[in-house]
């Protein structure tokens, strides 16, 4: 076996892994950025935990083979860079999209999220979620809603059968 194959066999197998331990995958279009773009781009999904490459496209080819993201071959034409989410599934897809739409010159391809292959469109639903903090804050602001009305309504009760005003 040549050198070379066992050099592009273990770059499939490190994306392979990337993939297994990722969340959340984006797919990006990067033309026209210059370094120091770049740069910053990398410094914001690193402060989240996410993990930017510039991969070639046959070996995310190679790399999705079997994990039922066909749709995702589509994409892979021109220079590609992926964002790898392990820790929170919304931060690569918010940031991306965010930077997106900040330089005009990064364009979202597709994703992945949870096993579930997301079209650009799709990544952008994904990164106008709110964060978890918030969603938690939500959930436990209704739960905490519904249970001062029932405790509200319970005092009524108590106060009309003791005859209070």
């Amino acid at each position: 076996m040549s050198k070379n194959l066992e050099i592009k066999k273990t770059v499939v197998a490190d994306i392979k892994d990337k993939l297994d331990r990722a969340q959340t995958v984006v797919l990006v279009d990067y033309r026209g950025l210059n370094v120091e773009e770049v740069t910053d781009l990398r410094n914001q999904l690193r402060a989240k935990g996410v993990e930017y490459a510039v991969l070639k496209n046959t070996m995310i080819n190679l790399a999705i083979e079997g994990r039922g993201w066909d749709e995702m071959k589509a994409s892979l034409e021109g220079p590609t860079a992926v964002a790898f989410g392990y820790e929170d599934m919304i931060a690569p897809a918010k940031i991306l999209s965010d930077f997106a739409k900040k330089s005009k010159k990064l364009t979202i391809k597709c994703g992945v999220c949870d096993g579930a292959f997301l079209n650009a469109e799709g990544v952008e639903a994904l990164a106008a979620l709110p964060s978890k903090e918030v969603l938690i804050a939500r959930i436990m602001g209704s739960m905490m809603s519904s249970v001062s009305k029932s405790v509200s309504c319970v005092d009524a009760i108590r106060k009309q059968q003791a005859g209070e005003a």
